[in-house]
């Protein structure tokens, strides 16, 4: 899966971009209340670590 393709699917679920952190955007999720960083690069795979921890700290299954 590509940021671009995630980031489609967690806007959908109401996560929102927050602030830049840095190297990395931080998004923030509704349903945890919780940040998490992204990427800039949007045409990358997301490596499946990555993908997980995004999941986990969003509370959304991509």
């Amino acid at each position: 899966m590509k940021y671009s393709e995630a980031e489609k699917k967690l806007r959908k679920f109401g996560c929102r971009w927050h602030e830049d952190g840095g190297s990395h955007p931080l998004w923030i999720s509704p349903v945890t209340g919780k940040k998490f960083p992204m990427s800039y690069h949007r045409s990358e795979e997301i490596k499946p670590g990555t993908l997980k921890s995004i999941c986990k700290l969003s509370g959304v299954k991509l």
